[in-house]
């Protein structure tokens, strides 16, 4: 038996040729609010968002959030179901926004959470209309892609592939866009 010593901490993940310094003030640049974790904790820490995750793909699925024919019916006005969806989320996020200011939440790790004001630009709208453009052609969002998937609906793989690329070339000209 061997006797090293193996040690438990959590390990440092560097990707190459990305600054973590630079890249995160980048990103806080774009960010609505900047959270990300000074705690950096195993691959496997992270069984919680993925059982979250599977739960939250469970519960779009049984209310047709990611149906494709429901997403038609809200964007040809015929349907009250995604209105109604999507309005609940936004009063559920008002309020769940003004608890954390209000009694300081903390993250399950015990981080303080930092909403950062944001600051208009035409951008916001330019993307906001190419968004909602590739959401009415494709009949998704970039949420329930992988639970329209996983419903077996495999075409959805051109969608989420598209959804890569466009992130990627957001990525590229990122520095030559409007901010």
């Amino acid at each position: 038996m061997n006797s090293q010593h193996v040690s438990m901490a959590p390990k440092k993940v560097h990707f190459v040729g990305v600054d973590k310094d630079t890249d995160k003030d980048k990103r806080s640049q774009d960010a609505m609010c900047v959270n990300s974790s000074e705690i950096e904790n195993p691959l496997s820490a992270n069984i919680k968002y993925s059982l979250f995750g599977m739960l939250f793909g469970i519960i779009a699925v049984k209310s047709e959030i990611i149906s494709w024919f429901r997403i038609q019916e809200m964007f040809r006005l015929q349907s009250f179901h995604m209105y109604g969806v999507i309005g609940s989320a936004v009063v559920v996020g008002i309020i769940s926004v003004w608890l954390i200011k209000k009694f300081k939440v903390r993250t399950m790790e015990g981080e303080e959470i930092k909403l950062e004001p944001k600051k208009f630009s035409k951008g916001q709208i330019f993307g906001g209309l190419t968004f909602g453009l590739g959401w009415a052609i494709t009949g998704a969002c970039p949420g329930p892609l992988f639970a329209q998937i996983g419903t077996g609906a495999t075409v959805v793989i051109v969608t989420l592939l598209s959804a890569i690329a466009g992130t990627w070339v957001y990525g590229r000209f990122r520095d030559k866009l409007p901010h």
